[in-house]
């Protein structure tokens, strides 16, 4: 079986923590002003997102950017 990438690990990492939280990807995308379908890419590991929106999905889902890299 192939190992995950590392985007692959930061998705799962944010649909868990995400779903944790009880918000939608598209609630999450509002509170972070970014579309539903790039939260659904970074979830599926298909989009690689910027230390800069690491951070405002961290803060939205009130959690240490570290919790949300840490695989």
């Amino acid at each position: 079986m192939a190992r995950k990438s590392a985007q692959q690990k930061l998705g799962s990492k944010l649909k868990e923590l995400r779903k944790q939280s009880g918000l939608t990807q598209e609630e999450l995308g509002f509170m972070i002003k970014l579309d539903r379908s790039y939260i659904s890419g970074v979830e599926r590991g298909v989009r690689n997102p910027s230390i800069k929106n690491v951070a405002k999905i961290a803060r939205a889902l009130n959690v240490k950017i570290s919790e949300l890299i840490n695989f």
